[in-house]
């Protein structure tokens, strides 16, 4: 009984020091995303709340705990409590197979990128519910766009992660960051990075892509029903998923946690740092594409999934696979 207890504790400590740092990583990249947005537009930012403005997060925060929560009269009372706690959810579990480094990664399982995949992919329930069970008009259309966006760009990730798979064998984490200790696939899979960063965009409702939250045309879209810590939920939920998908393209395409130099002294630097300064690199794009891009249409959008991204994808699906076989360098495991 005493060594089950120590296993279930020592299995909670686990995943508080893994979920503790990215809730708090949350908090900070908000800071992040208005400093950058701020530096583009040649002003401020938060600069008031707390050095540098860092403790604006916290203020937001204590502002959403206290707020009071509202509920339509009209609304599916069940689903639309249930819609954030889903958004949220999903989003921190898909963390558990995040390899930090080549010893430090919750659930080392062998089927790593298919579970990311699937978790990320029903991530956008949690979009549909609330804008169902709002029962409003702008919700609802908030909830339309983004099944329909789903469709779009979904296809596109899964043909991007088949290329990588190709050239490493397996659909383990940490057997695709250690494939890289040679070269970092960005080099040879540069088109289907870019692809893949697009649609990452696109996966986390990130400008030019917000078309379910565009406030231009939908209030808040799927959230205008929700208020304090619903509303936190939500936002919580899409920022844990942009650092997510920040880490999905760094394991992917940027070695993950490998130095991109094996010499002194980038040897001496911890090989989770290294996979933080990727995930951080990529969010600063993920914000300048926020502060520099104009919306696309909505058609414009199914246009670019469809009809570019899903084509080109698997043309270059087979120009891989063809130099792959024709040098004798598929994988055998």
């Amino acid at each position: 009984m005493l060594e089950n207890l120590n296993i279930l504790f020592n299995e909670v400590y686990k995943i508080l020091l893994l979920l503790i740092p990215v809730l708090v990583s949350v908090a900070m990249i908000v800071w992040l995303d208005r400093r950058v947005w701020a530096f583009v537009q040649k002003r401020r930012g938060p600069n008031v709340v707390g050095p540098f403005g860092l403790f604006q997060s916290l203020a937001d925060a204590l502002k959403y705990i206290f707020k009071e929560i509202i509920i339509p009269a009209s609304s599916n009372k069940i689903i639309f409590i249930l819609a954030p706690i889903v958004t949220m959810t999903l989003a921190l579990v898909s963390w558990a197979v995040i390899p930090f480094s080549e010893t430090y990664v919750l659930a080392d399982i062998n089927v790593g990128i298919l579970y990311l995949f699937a978790v990320s992919s029903l991530g956008v329930y949690g979009i549909i519910m609330g804008g169902w069970a709002s029962n409003s008009k702008y919700p609802f259309l908030g909830a339309i766009r983004s099944a329909a966006q789903m469709v779009s760009y979904e296809v596109s990730i899964g043909v991007i992660i088949i290329n990588v798979l190709l050239c490493v064998g397996s659909l383990n984490l940490k057997d695709i960051v250690l494939a890289q200790q040679d070269l970092w696939f960005i080099i040879p899979l540069f088109p289907m990075f870019v692809i893949f960063f697009i649609s990452a965009l696109a996966e986390t409702n990130r400008p030019p892509f917000d078309l379910p939250e565009a406030e231009a045309e939908l209030v808040a879209g799927y959230q205008t029903e929700y208020s304090g810590m619903m509303y936190a939920m939500f936002w919580l939920g899409e920022y844990a998923n942009i650092l997510l998908m920040c880490s999905m393209g760094s394991i992917l395409f940027l070695g993950g946690w490998l130095s991109p130099i094996n010499i002194y002294p980038f040897t001496l630097v911890p090989a989770p740092l290294w996979l933080i300064f990727k995930i951080l690199l990529l969010f600063i794009l993920f914000s300048l594409v926020k502060a520099i891009v104009p919306r696309y249409r909505y058609d414009q959008l199914m246009k670019l999934g469809w009809k570019i991204f899903l084509p080109f994808s698997l043309i270059w699906l087979i120009l891989t696979s063809s130099y792959l076989f024709y040098f004798n360098l598929l994988p055998v495991n």
